[in-house]
């Protein structure tokens, strides 16, 4: 179900500054619109208008907005444009969100239109139809109310959130810091190994055997023996020389391994940081403390010499501490030390002791 917030503006510029203020918060610039009584004013028509008189745009607006045109709020923001407001619009689909929006838009003063309707409401039972309703001082219904306006209607919800949150109430956050520690992998380095082939020349001797025919004729003179009669015929004979020659031969042995490994460890590491946090301080105020206190430091300090000046820190010290959560509801004695500590550590050229008189009068005037 979407909601929708509603805030007038007396003046332009607030309201201006109230849209650009939204649509930085994280808000889409198509669900915040700002709408007036002036046609030729860029966003002061609203979206569909065409040719329609100006008296008809604002009514199909707060017609579609409020789920009718005799609808009471409807006549009431309507009366508004027409007298020279400003209407700013912001649509969103959940509670939270409106709620936001209206924190936001509280910031840039919007009128509360309830209170103005009082003061147009002879002008808004004068004479047309719009105005012949009387007006009611009820406030528009709200998200937190879960109010659907029609079923086909942009908005689900309407409310003037501006219009309906207490003036006089302030929400101040209180804020810490905490601290969450994690882990993550990054490069320390490494090693890189690269493999290669490296030539180196190598010299080595060895001894080789050859052969080798010699041939010699000799003259010879003499009776062929009987017995080499049977070499007197045709006859081939072959002799072969023989040589060594060196044959190289190359086996790959392994002479060495390197191990590429890793070795995970772990180590602890003292992580130090500083967190911040808010405090908040109450000090109860009183119409006439700076009368009271200062009739205080003409009874009881004023013959030891100074001046008064010289003692309002410390009444007022002690009794913006009466209010500390930290000191809030103990005994003076209990709280004393640190009092003490926290005194001297503010304002070191003050003595905790010159002082201590005026600070409990303080602390006890609050307390008691």
């Amino acid at each position: 179900m979407e909601h929708t917030l509603v805030a007038v503006f007396d003046n332009r510029g607030d309201a201006v500054q109230a849209l650009d203020d939204l649509v930085g918060s994280g808000y889409s610039r198509q669900d915040v619109r700002l709408s007036d009584g002036d046609p030729d004013t860029p966003g002061g028509r609203p979206e569909g208008a065409g040719d329609e008189s100006l008296g008809s745009s604002i009514k199909h607006f707060f017609t579609d907005l409020f789920g009718g045109e005799r609808s009471e709020h409807a006549q009431m923001y309507s009366e508004a444009m027409e007298r020279g407001h400003y209407v700013l619009t912001v649509t969103t689909t959940t509670e939270h969100e409106v709620e936001r929006a209206a924190d936001i838009v509280e910031r840039h003063s919007p009128i509360d239109i309830d209170e103005h309707a009082g003061q147009w409401q002879g002008a808004m039972q004068g004479g047309d139809a719009m105005r012949g309703q009387p007006m009611s001082q009820q406030s528009t219904p709200g998200a937190s109310q879960g109010g659907s306006v029609g079923g086909g209607s942009a908005q689900g919800s309407a409310m003037g959130g501006s219009q309906q949150r207490a003036a006089d109430t302030t929400a101040i956050p209180v804020i810490q810091e905490e601290l969450k520690v994690g882990k993550r992998e990054v490069q320390r380095g490494g090693v890189r190994i690269y493999q290669r082939i490296v030539e180196t020349p190598v010299s080595e001797s060895i001894g080789l055997r050859e052969e080798h025919v010699n041939v010699q004729r000799r003259a010879v003179d003499k009776l062929v023996d009987p017995a080499d009669i049977a070499a007197f015929q045709e006859n081939t004979i072959e002799l072969r020389e023989t040589a060594e020659e060196a044959v190289v031969e190359k086996s790959a042995r392994m002479v060495e391994e390197v191990i590429v490994g890793k070795e995970v460890t772990q180590r602890q590491e003292q992580i130090n940081d500083t967190l911040r946090h808010t405090e908040v301080d109450i000090e109860r105020l009183a119409p006439d403390d700076d009368v009271y206190f200062r009739g205080h430091w003409t009874s009881n300090f004023a013959r030891e010499g100074g001046s008064y000046d010289d003692y309002a820190p410390a009444y007022r010290y002690g009794t913006s501490m009466a209010g500390s959560e930290l000191y809030r509801e103990r005994p003076w004695e209990e709280i004393e030390p640190g009092l003490r500590s926290d005194w001297e550590a503010r304002n070191p050229g003050s003595p905790w002791e010159k002082m201590k008189a005026a600070i409990r009068h303080g602390w006890e005037r609050m307390t008691s």
